[in-house]
């Protein structure tokens, strides 16, 4: 009799460990296999909670269109929009014949001494100082050219956003599919575990062991999906739409240092062009403008007397004495112009180092990501072997959680090098200025 128990217990072990075999060989089968719908967040049967931010993969959507959308509805446009109908103005005003408006004025005169009345007009007209309107030409050139490279300036701060944004859910997403998967391992092992303490094979203690690691598991896929839902909304935060390309990857675009056609330099080095430009405007004012005034006098139709005598008068002034007047103008102006001046140099400082940063990144993840899929073949063979072991009792529970829950983590690791890999490629792409 009890020679018959032992035989049935050790059939019913070799059972099962046949059956948690199978049930490895299925959980090693890559999540990525299952079947996803083209929207992100509907993919999986299980949702902790309630709250979603859906995201839609738009096949026929581009990185370089995403951007130029996004550029469409960033708040910079309005200033873009200023900073164009402030040239077109500067470049009208250059247009004008004359360096101001021209001032007319009608008066009356009475002489009481000689009981005689006349009638008075006149036009003054401010002219352009020598080089001036050359002056204003350059300077509306200049801030036409402005305003078109800080657009470009803000489109490649804008495409920064826009790949930051992607690779946090893509990076998000991975650890969320991560967290469904090993619910769903933990469950099926929990399960099994059931099974064979309902059949004396295991302790009582074991089940409420894999019971823990199974709510541990549930409160990291909530926590997973609440970190997905959060970069889900801070993409559609800056992209004001919730579709996604379905291919955004970049190839990079290695370069030794940082050249001076990067957008943001261009933009600074227009801007200090600018103010260049108008300093030597306001120069070229000098004392102020000089002034034609023509007028006429006559007495026709003001006396009863009026011999129809009418007198025309031309003259000139030329202001003088006045350049005291105009350097605290010149003065502001440079002091914009040295901030400028002291930004580009801080900027190329900075750029500099992001370069370095992303490049040495990039080297950093490919060794990484070599190192992290040689660990995750050798866990899951680990594992594999480490179940089968638990299986027919040669090791214990609290060993093979340890041995998947390291196996999870590497697999984790592999995934998201490979993602990171990725990222920094469209980083460093960043880095050096190149739009996508």
């Amino acid at each position: 009799m009890f020679s018959s128990n032992l035989f049935r217990k050790r059939v019913s072990r070799l059972l099962l460990g046949h059956a948690v075999f199978l049930l490895t060989m299925l959980s090693l089968v890559p999540h990525s296999a299952r079947s996803e719908s083209p929207e992100w967040g509907r993919d999986y049967d299980l949702q902790a909670v309630d709250h979603l931010d859906p995201i839609v993969i738009d096949s026929t959507l581009t990185l370089p269109k995403l951007v130029d959308l996004t550029m469409q509805k960033y708040p910079d446009v309005t200033w873009l929009t200023a900073l164009e109908e402030e040239a077109a103005a500067i470049s009208e005003r250059s247009k004008s014949w004359t360096a101001g408006s021209a001032q007319a004025s009608l008066g009356y005169q009475s002489m009481s001494t000689f009981k005689l009345n006349y009638g008075t007009g006149m036009v003054q007209v401010p002219l352009w100082n020598i080089g001036q309107r050359d002056a204003q030409h350059k300077l509306a050139n200049e801030a036409e050219s402005s305003a078109e490279l800080q657009a470009g300036a803000i489109k490649l701060r804008v495409a920064g956003l826009v790949r930051i944004a992607l690779w946090n859910m893509a990076l998000a997403k991975i650890r969320y599919e991560q967290a469904q998967a090993e619910l769903d391992i933990y469950g099926q092992l929990l399960a099994t575990i059931k099974r064979r303490v309902e059949l004396g094979d295991l302790p009582r203690a074991d089940e409420l062991l894999a019971t823990t690691e199974l709510l541990q598991k549930r409160s990291a896929y909530t926590m997973a999906e609440a970190e997905l839902m959060h970069v889900r909304k801070r993409y559609t935060s800056i992209t004001q739409t919730n579709k996604v390309p379905a291919i955004y990857e970049e190839n990079l675009v290695a370069l030794r240092e940082i050249e001076q056609n990067h957008p943001t330099l261009i933009a600074v080095n227009s801007q200090i062009e600018r103010k260049q430009a108008e300093i030597n405007s306001i120069k070229l004012i000098g004392s102020g403008q000089t002034n034609v005034v023509a007028g006429i006098l006559s007495d026709e139709g003001y006396d009863p007397r009026s011999n129809h005598a009418e007198m025309f008068n031309v003259g000139v002034i030329v202001p003088f004495g006045g350049s005291a007047h105009v350097q605290p103008h010149i003065a502001a102006v440079n002091v914009e112009l040295n901030k400028l001046i002291a930004e580009r140099q801080q900027l190329y400082r900075d750029l500099e180092l992001a370069h370095h940063e992303a490049e040495h990144n990039l080297e950093v993840n490919r060794v990484e990501l070599g190192t992290a899929n040689e660990q995750k073949k050798v866990s899951e063979e680990l594992l594999t072997m480490t179940k089968l072991a638990f299986s027919v009792g040669e090791i214990n529970l609290l060993d093979l959680l340890k041995i998947q829950s390291r196996t999870q983590q590497a697999i984790l690791n592999a995934k998201e090098r490979a993602v990171m890999l990725q990222r920094d490629k469209a980083l460093y792409n960043q880095a050096v200025g190149v739009m996508p």
